[in-house]
């Protein structure tokens, strides 16, 4: 795990306070005329050869033709972006200078030309690729994912396209709906979308992170039968709290695909959300039971590089690789969010200026659920 995560800049200095906390004090550039309004964001640099985040006080932005402008509220953290900071996403470094994070919601407070969509004062979310708008992915669609290929959320302003936006939820709040972007559509998208979920499936959801915990929630909604695999007891007795039909010990039960057949009856699951990778991919294939979809979502310990498919074949078992979704599936689910009045499920709260300290959590893997920054 890499350190460092808070660096000073040649125009900020920050000042260290009490438990690693940090405070921003701006130190003006040369005048040149009317003082032009500021925002504070972070971008990536690199300082002694290390990837840091880094604080900077930057000019606020203007909306342009179909363009508005957000107040971000609120972001939250996914597991991918600290692997773009630790340099181990999408073949390399990130970019210097890139605004970092997928996930955020905020309020309209200007409007281009031309804008239809919005209005100032709408509450409303970006969507993860700010151009996939419906149907099929693409290369161009790719290339405009939020915090990685494109600036992403974590600054106090942002400037998008009107149709890279969506409305949030009446009943959540700004901190409930900056979880939604990446962990709540590719849930959404691996169960319904393409898994097909209906009314009483069993679904093995590895782990309590954001698009497990998703999974649970969306689940228990639609009447299905989630099985959730922790190392933490106490993690456990949460899931089951919020409608876990079953719940597994991966530690204390090092067979655990066995034990989840057990819970199904030995039947098998139907649903698969594979976050895990090289070492659960196994297992959870000697979960599954007949016309089974496995979601590969994540490879936490690395990607396997072999696939039983003859047995795929034998059990009628499709196989979908889910990187987030469209504009589209992100208002399909946020229908369904509204219909069920479902509420994301958030572990910890930090402030803008604690944004290191929030990665630092991440890292920890102690998290149920979401991680939120406040802006």
């Amino acid at each position: 795990m890499k350190t460092g995560f808070f660096q000073r800049t040649s125009r900020v200095e920050q000042v260290a306070l009490a438990g690693g906390l940090a405070t921003l004090l701006a130190i003006p550039g040369p005048a040149t005329g009317a003082q032009a309004e500021t925002m504070r964001q972070y971008q990536f640099g690199v300082v002694d050869d290390e990837v840091t985040l880094v604080m900077k006080e930057v000019d606020r932005p203007v909306p342009g033709a179909n363009e508005v402008l957000v107040r971000v509220r609120a972001t939250s953290l996914n597991r991918r972006d600290l692997s773009i900071l630790e340099s181990q996403y999408g073949g390399g470094s990130p970019r210097t200078g890139l605004v970092p994070l997928s996930d955020g919601a905020g309020e309209v407070i200007s409007v281009g030309p031309s804008v239809s969509r919005f209005e100032v004062g709408d509450r409303v979310a970006g969507i993860f690729f700010s151009r996939w708008m419906d149907g099929r992915p693409s290369a161009l669609t790719n290339a405009s994912a939020r915090g990685g290929a494109i600036d992403g959320m974590l600054s106090e302003m942002i400037v998008s396209h009107e149709d890279g936006l969506v409305e949030i939820p009446e009943h959540l709040t700004f901190e409930e709906a900056a979880t939604l972007p990446c962990a709540g559509v590719t849930a959404w998208n691996a169960l319904f979308k393409h898994g097909g979920l209906t009314e009483d499936d069993f679904v093995l959801l590895e782990g309590t992170g954001g698009v497990s915990i998703f999974g649970l929630q969306f689940s228990v909604a639609a009447g299905a039968r989630p099985i959730i695999t922790s190392s933490s007891d106490a993690k456990l007795v949460r899931a089951r709290e919020l409608g876990a039909y079953g719940t597994v010990n991966y530690r204390t039960n090092p067979e655990w695909q066995d034990a989840v057949r057990d819970i199904t009856g030995n039947a098998g699951v139907t649903q698969v959300l594979e976050v895990g990778g090289r070492d659960t991919l196994p297992r959870a294939m000697r979960a599954l039971g007949y016309g089974a979809h496995i979601a590969i979502i994540g490879g936490l310990s690395g990607f396997a590089n072999t696939m039983p498919i003859g047995s795929f074949i034998g059990r009628g078992t499709s196989v979908t690789g889910i990187y987030v979704g469209s504009r589209e599936d992100f208002e399909a689910m946020n229908a369904f969010i509204t219909r069920h009045r479902l509420r994301p499920i958030i572990d910890r709260v930090f402030t803008l200026e604690d944004a290191p300290a929030a990665y630092e959590y991440m890292a920890s893997e102690s998290h149920l659920g979401k991680i939120v920054i406040t802006l």
